[in-house]
């Protein structure tokens, strides 16, 4: 087996000691390393693999501009888009086979984001003294691992040579390890899912594994959505079944769980083939009632659970969610198919049920269909969501779209 090789982006002029050491650490696991220097104002105390230099005119610039200027942000981030476009192009070409980095909060985003420029499933761990806070920003929906620097990253000692050498040994545990053989290597497809479309996805999920496909579940809390649509964009995915767009609902109103303004973009824009519903857009998201902004102090609530309060979606914003997914769904490349339960969208909206509002579905339905262009064929059905019968249309739809594009 060909020797593998650990990317290391580092800031080479302040830390060059550590990232020296790091280096060492990782070639006495018998790992090759290729390091891509981000330092911007001093000289390297070692030699990279790629200079600064060539980090800077990959970021859109120079390393003379950026010091002339004096502006670390902008410089930061100059950098940090500069390795990214490097170490993609480095993985792409085969040169290197995952990245490792350490830093503060300058060199965290620099590292990151050239993890972020790599796919799914590509070794990438940060070292960082942010790593114990919310590091949201810098994983979003990709598999970067954060380990907590436990002292600053400046100079070796007895604690940060330790926690350098783990990293080490990690990242190249991460490159070396092996992938089980599969003699049964199926199709993948990615379905979305909440608590209160559990059944739905549950039962479509089993129509599909029997017909051949592997299920991807994706949680819809805004970064399941934003990692399901990252695989539909590497080229992983076969079909969506996206049961549950209630990401949309919280990126419309304001709630906790959005997924960002493209949610509902990336099948359409790959051209591969879909089956949507309008799971749980009776609802928006928030976290504990004392979270709720006070401007939605006269709506309608649910506790779900003492953590997660659920707010119902207004008959104005069903409208409107109606309209955003009819026009994000008209620009679909491939086959489309939008499923309409005309008796609910999620378990606590149905006749009985605290979010049942008739008014407010029939305002969706209705800039739905407006909104919809001809490549888009709707199924309207008499049945709840949970209801086996919708499951059973959506899968089938989906694996005959899945067939007609082979």
């Amino acid at each position: 087996m060909p020797q593998k090789t650990v990317g290391i982006v580092g800031t080479l002029d302040t830390k060059g000691d550590e990232f020296r050491f790091l280096k060492e650490q990782v070639e006495s696991h018998g790992v090759n390393t290729l390091v891509i220097n981000a330092g911007i104002n001093g000289e390297p105390t070692f030699q990279p693999d790629v200079d600064a230099a060539a980090v800077a005119e990959a970021g859109g610039t120079t390393l003379q501009a950026l010091r002339d200027a004096g502006d670390r942000g902008k410089a930061v981030e100059a950098m940090a888009n500069g390795v990214a476009v490097i170490a993609a192009r480095l993985q792409a070409d085969g040169k290197i086979d995952g990245l490792v980095s350490l830093g503060g909060s300058a060199g965290t985003t620099i590292g990151t984001t050239a993890m972020l420029a790599l796919p799914v499933g590509v070794p990438k761990l940060m070292v960082s003294t942010l790593a114990s806070g919310n590091v949201q920003p810098y994983v979003r929906s990709k598999d970067v691992t954060m380990m907590y620097s436990v002292v600053d990253i400046a100079g070796l000692n007895g604690i940060s040579e330790r926690i350098i050498s783990n990293a080490a040994g990690a990242i190249a545990g991460m490159v070396q390890a092996k992938l089980p053989a599969r003699s049964d290597e199926k199709p993948l497809i990615a379905a979305t899912m909440f608590g209160v479309t559990t059944p739905c996805v549950t039962k479509a999920r089993e129509i599909l594994e029997a017909a051949g496909y592997e299920v991807l579940v994706f949680h819809a809390t805004g970064t399941g959505g934003k990692a399901m649509e990252d695989l539909v964009r590497g080229g992983f995915i076969k079909g969506v079944l996206d049961v549950t767009t209630t990401e949309l609902a919280d990126e419309l109103v304001g709630g906790v769980l959005s997924a960002g303004a493209d949610r509902l973009e990336a099948a359409g824009e790959a051209g591969v083939p879909q089956v949507v519903g309008p799971g749980a857009l009776d609802m928006v998201n928030f976290g504990t009632p004392d979270s709720v902004p006070s401007r939605f102090a006269d709506r309608l609530f649910y506790q779900h659970n003492p953590t997660v309060t659920l707010m119902r979606t207004t008959v104005d914003e069903k409208r409107k969610l109606g309209e955003m997914i009819g026009r994000k769904l008209s620009k679909a490349k491939g086959p489309v198919t939008f499923v309409y339960p005309k008796r609910g969208v999620s378990a606590i909206d149905k006749d009985g049920q605290p979010f049942y509002s008739a008014e407010a579905d029939a305002a969706f339905i209705a800039a739905l269909k407006a909104n919809l262009a001809s490549n888009v064929t709707l199924v309207e059905m008499d049945n709840h969501i949970n209801d086996d019968a919708v499951a059973t249309t959506m899968a089938e739809t989906l694996i005959a779209s899945i067939k007609a594009t082979n």
